[in-house]
């Protein structure tokens, strides 16, 4: 097991009265808030009236930005930057999913930042600071209501790039299953496919004796497919949305990652799709995840193995442990397509004529990943593996 130094400093409210919380958790504290969303669906919904009626008990100033949409873009953020700096906002409250969330920590980073942020998303400098943010989860996925990174997507090149640092963390994140249960089939099915990513970039590592957080990550896969599994027959059942929605917390906020080298590079693979394509992150991952597995799964057999057996209870049965990490990979690629989910580019209409492209800007002059260190020509294959 490596070292670690571990910080989750954000509140979990959740159940089906937590949003009423919300007037006590800013209660005092901030004297200008920005309201963070994408659609009209929140006020449609009444989650709106619910959240306004909290502040005016509060009776604190707020301003309002919407408009955000899937993959959320930096063009957006960069306006919510400005009004954030001219308004001078001390608090972002953002309403909505993972990309509503990442598009709220960009702000609050950019609110405090003097510069050009993007550049701390290319990696070229870092933050030193952010504003407090709060989140109302309403749809469960990307872990983003208590993890420390944020995504964004720079239309500018077509280019999806992330800053990670524990000053992004939320202060509080209000999660109320309820909210979930208008989300579409094909919405939800994609944010389990995330959460299960988000497990599994953490679970296949190199880093040897971490057998607490290998029980921890296999026990929640196992966790989300079984409710995935509910909610494929049944949409509306509440407790099946209860376990998705704390296991997408679970998932990203570091837990399962103490004391092991995580990869990402499925991730990173995946991004390069998003920003040619617009494809729905959920997507990208079922497609690339199990084009990925094929590809390196020799570089730790027994790992694989392991996978196959704890966590989709394949029989050893005097199979070896390439035969067992060929049939776990076999079964998650089965589990994918049960909930509903592409496996291969061409079942999502997604081109196929830039790999070399996309494969460049995935790995620039270096290499993604650390279960096995992934080269252009290699990310290059593994899309041809997804075709």
């Amino acid at each position: 097991m490596n070292s670690f130094n571990f910080i989750s400093p954000t509140r979990l409210c959740f159940g089906n009265d937590s949003v009423a919380m919300l007037s006590e958790l800013l209660k005092g504290k901030y004297s200008k808030i920005m309201l963070h969303y994408g659609s009209e669906r929140i006020k449609k919904n009444g989650l709106y009236d619910e959240v306004i009626a909290q502040l005016n008990i509060l009776n604190v100033d707020y301003i309002e930005l919407s408009g955000v949409e899937p993959n959320p873009k930096y063009s957006l953020v960069k306006k919510g930057i400005d009004i954030a700096k001219r308004e001078n906002v001390d608090f972002v409250l953002a309403i909505g999913g993972g990309s509503v969330i990442d598009s709220a920590k960009a702000i609050a980073a950019g609110a405090v930042y003097d510069g050009e942020l993007w550049d701390a998303f290319m990696g070229k400098t870092s933050i030193e600071d952010a504003l407090p943010l709060g989140v109302i989860l309403t749809y469960p996925a990307t872990g983003s209501e208590s993890s420390m990174g944020t995504v964004v997507t720079n239309e500018d090149g077509d280019l999806k790039r992330s800053i990670d640092d524990d000053l992004l963390r939320p202060v509080f994140a209000i999660m109320n299953p309820e909210l979930t249960l208008s989300l579409p089939y094909e919405h939800t099915m994609a944010g389990i496919t995330d959460i299960i990513s988000h497990i599994l970039e953490r679970y296949f590592t190199q880093t040897e004796n971490v057998d607490l957080t290998d029980n921890l990550s296999e026990a929640a896969i196992r966790t989300v497919m079984r409710n995935a599994r509910i909610l494929n027959e049944d949409l509306n059942d509440y407790n099946a949305r209860a376990e998705i929605m704390i296991s997408g917390t679970i998932a990203h906020n570091g837990v399962l990652g103490l004391g092991r080298e995580d990869d990402w590079a499925s991730h990173r693979i995946g991004h390069e799709i998003t920003g040619l394509y617009g494809t729905t992150h959920g997507v990208t991952l079922a497609i690339i995840f199990p084009a990925w597995m094929k590809y390196v799964y020799k570089e730790n057999t027994k790992r694989f193995a392991r996978f196959a057996v704890e966590v989709f209870n394949i029989d050893r049965n005097n199979k070896n442990d390439e035969e067992l990490a060929k049939a776990g990979i076999a079964a998650f690629e089965d589990f994918l397509v049960e909930i509903g989910m592409p496996t291969r580019l061409s079942e999502a209409d997604i081109p196929v004529d830039q790999f070399a492209l996309m494969a460049e800007k995935c790995c620039g002059n270096g290499y993604v990943g650390s279960f096995r260190k992934l080269y252009r020509e290699d990310v290059e294959k593994i899309y041809e593996l997804a075709k």
